[in-house]
């Protein structure tokens, strides 16, 4: 039998710690509230872990509890790995499929959906893959890109980014409560001194030149190119054009929602030289295909 009772229990009001046997203690704080905590020992490493408020479990349940986690330490078994399991906490691995599984219907781009999930999973996923996503913190995503921080500052931010994200995601479905600290964790970095890199560009006084060295031939290439410089579009909206976007009579360029990135329907006016260039482009239309075969890069 332990050494605690209900009714002793009840009438611990002193600060301190009070020991039923076997590394079972009620706990009470200077602030009057009371705890069970279970101490074991394992390879010379001592370790106190909490079963619950007395308020919410009697003596009798935090003896059973006492037992099972004794068990578990002996066996090699984290208690508290195992308590967050039963509880529905997820890891970090596990959180991130969850993510990746409500979010890539939504990201358009297959690119950045693959990228999404193989850097975390490269970078991530060996060092805090299996650490549950209520524990992770600044640190720990620290770790995951200091050592590619100088090396690929851009998929390091990327990274950093992503496991920001996910920590977002815990918070709103309730599995933590605190966001990750990332503006600390970057000042604890090194500063990365570089200059970006700019895409070459055209001067626009050399576009009309240019133009005109494009309507020099009839490749499908010169005249989707050509297009796309007086409608002022993104090349994948050219190279995934149809047909029935374009209405030659009112001069117009419908995009649908879908296929914009900022997901809104978009109605582009056509001048003359791009109906012109439209109608030319329209002679390499194949029966079989709605694409604007003409249009493609």
């Amino acid at each position: 039998m332990g050494r605690l009772s209900a009714t002793s229990v009840r009438a611990a009001k002193e600060p301190g710690r009070y020991g039923d046997g076997d590394g079972l203690y009620l706990v009470v704080t200077p602030a009057g509230s009371k705890s069970w905590v279970c101490r074991v020992q394992k390879n010379g490493k001592r370790r106190d872990i909490g079963l619950g408020s007395v308020k919410k479990v009697p003596l009798a349940l935090a003896r059973e509890r006492a037992v099972k986690t004794r068990m578990q330490v002996e066996v090699g078994i984290d208690p508290v790995s195992e308590r967050r399991k039963e509880a529905g906490i997820p890891t970090f691995r596990e959180a991130v499929s969850l993510v990746f599984a409500e979010n890539k219907a939504s990201w358009k781009n297959q690119k950045h959906r693959a990228q999404w999930l193989s850097t975390l999973e490269r970078y991530a996923f060996p060092i805090i893959g299996d650490l549950s996503i209520s524990e992770l913190d600044g640190h720990h995503a620290r770790d995951v890109v200091a050592p590619i921080w100088l090396e690929k500052p851009e998929t390091a931010r990327r990274v950093r980014q992503r496991i920001g994200s996910v920590v977002d995601w815990a918070i709103g479905k309730g599995y933590r409560t605190l966001p990750l600290p990332l503006a600390a964790m970057d000042k604890s970095l090194p500063r990365i001194k570089s200059r970006p890199v700019h895409h070459a560009a055209l001067p626009y006084a050399e576009v009309p030149q240019f133009l005109s060295y494009l309507q020099d031939g009839d490749s499908i290439g010169r005249l989707a190119l050509s297009v796309l410089i007086l409608t002022a579009t993104r090349s994948g909206e050219v190279r995934g054009a149809t047909w029935d976007e374009i209405d030659f009579e009112k001069a117009l360029w419908t995009i649908p929602a879908e296929r914009m990135k900022a997901g809104r329907e978009h109605v582009i006016p056509l001048s003359p030289p791009a109906l012109a260039l439209l109608r030319k482009a329209a002679t390499y239309r194949e029966a079989r295909s709605p694409l604007g075969s003409g249009l493609i890069l």
